[in-house]
This record gives structure tokens, sequence and C-alpha cells, in this order.
């Protein structure tokens, strides 16, 4: 999913010598599943564990209990981790004089790319069925994935978009 950001609120490159970004974007991946329905899910994973645990426990065959708990316990882990990976983004900002890429990880630690909008190409790599696989940034001998965690529709709003704020850029 990606958004566009109005540089107003973020309040980013403020120094007089970098131009004002005309394109920024937000890249952050999409879940399907938020706070409410992994509520829902959990729950009903933690009762039904626990009512075929305690029939198992009934029956005499009470490890399976402990069994089921750790079964309820590793979704729950898979879930965290996943929602943890959610947290990724990239930030995309063209300037006439720059064009910046900002990645930031699950915990917040971010990694700046910069790179000359004129010496900079965008390459799409498309599939017939699929639509866009990948999208990348190259310039010289340097090279940057852009956009990896987005969906096929997202890529391809994104990659549009970006495409011709750059064109617009060299005009």
């Amino acid at each position: 999913m990606f958004y566009f950001i109005d540089m107003n609120e973020t309040g980013h490159h403020t120094d007089n010598t970098v131009s004002r970004p005309e394109f920024v974007a937000e890249l952050t991946p999409y879940r399907s599943l938020g706070r409410t329905g992994f509520l829902i899910l959990m729950l009903f994973v933690a009762v039904t564990c626990f009512v075929s645990g305690i029939m198992f426990m009934m029956m005499g065959a009470w490890p399976i209990l402990v069994f089921f708990a750790f079964n309820a316990f590793i979704v729950w882990l898979a879930f965290r981790l996943n929602y943890r990976s959610g947290r990724i983004r990239e930030r995309v900002s063209v300037a006439r004089d720059r064009l910046v890429v900002q990645k930031f990880d699950p915990v917040g630690r971010m990694k700046e790319h910069v790179f000359n909008p004129f010496w900079t190409r965008f390459e799409v790599e498309r599939h017939e069925e699929i639509g866009i696989t990948s999208m990348r940034l190259r310039s010289r001998n340097e090279h940057l994935d852009i956009g990896s965690f987005l969906n096929p529709d997202d890529r391809e709003s994104f990659s549009t978009a970006f495409a011709r704020a750059i064109a617009r850029i060299r005009n």
C-alpha cells in the first residue's frame, strides 16, 4: 500500500540548499488481518485448543493438553512475527536535485539512499500474468530494489506515479 505525503506535515528537507520534493510516497506492506480480526482468531484458536485438550485429558491423554497449548502459542508467535515484519516501510521522494529512498526496518532504524534523478533509471520487471514483479533504481554501479513488499496492484499504481514524477523532473 502506498500513499502520498504532504511535506508540510513531515517537515523533512528544510535545508535551503535542497529543493522541495515534488513527489513523496510512503510504501507500507498490506496486512489483511487487523487487530480485531487477530483477537477473534486467537480467541477461536485458544478456545478450540483448550476444549480439545480438556477432552483428551478426560480420556487420560493429558500430554495432549500440553501439545494443544504449545500449538496455540506457536500460532500466536507466528502472527506476532508477521505483524513485526509489517512495520517495515519505505519513503520515496523526488526533488529536482535529488531522489531519496529512506528504508525503515521493523525496529525503526532508517537507511537513506540518495540518487541524482537525472542519472538514475527506474527499472520495472513484468510478468505477463502477474504484472510487476520487481522495481529497481539503477545509477552507475549501484542498484536499489524498492517496494518489494507491495502487492501487484500497489506496485502498478506506484510505478506509474513514480515514473511520471521522474519524467516531470527531467523535463
